[in-house]
């Protein structure tokens, strides 16, 4: 499975974005997907994930309510709604796949390259 992430930019705060998550492969429809970011001199950190069976959520407790995470089987994607931004939102923003997740941290198996969300004050 090869990934992709799209979507980001350059916005002020409370403005959205919705960021997508592309993969090849036929069988990523029965891969859990998770979002993770990383700020400037921060770890990465853990944003929001997607089971493929039953399609379960879960959400950091610093995006909860404001970001929502869905996928589209059809078109091999996940997406990840940005809401009400916040100058602390500010990472590159990764999407991740596994074909078993065994917990919404991980481990990931396939990640993909990351785009760039910037929200000015």
């Amino acid at each position: 499975v090869q990934l992709q992430a799209s979507g980001g930019g350059l916005v002020q705060a409370g403005d959205s974005l919705r960021l997508s998550c592309a993969a090849s492969g036929r069988a990523f429809s029965t891969y859990d997907v998770g979002w993770f970011r990383q700020a400037p001199g921060k770890e990465r950190e853990f944003v929001a994930a997607i089971l493929w069976r039953g399609g379960s959520t879960a959400y950091a407790d610093s995006v909860k309510g404001r970001f929502t995470v869905s996928r589209d089987n059809a078109k091999n994607a996940v997406y990840l709604q940005q809401n009400s931004l916040k100058p602390e939102d500010t990472a590159v923003y990764y999407c991740a796949a596994d074909p078993q997740l065994s917990d919404w941290y991980g481990p990931y198996h396939y990640w993909g390259q990351g785009t760039q969300v910037t929200v000015s004050s």
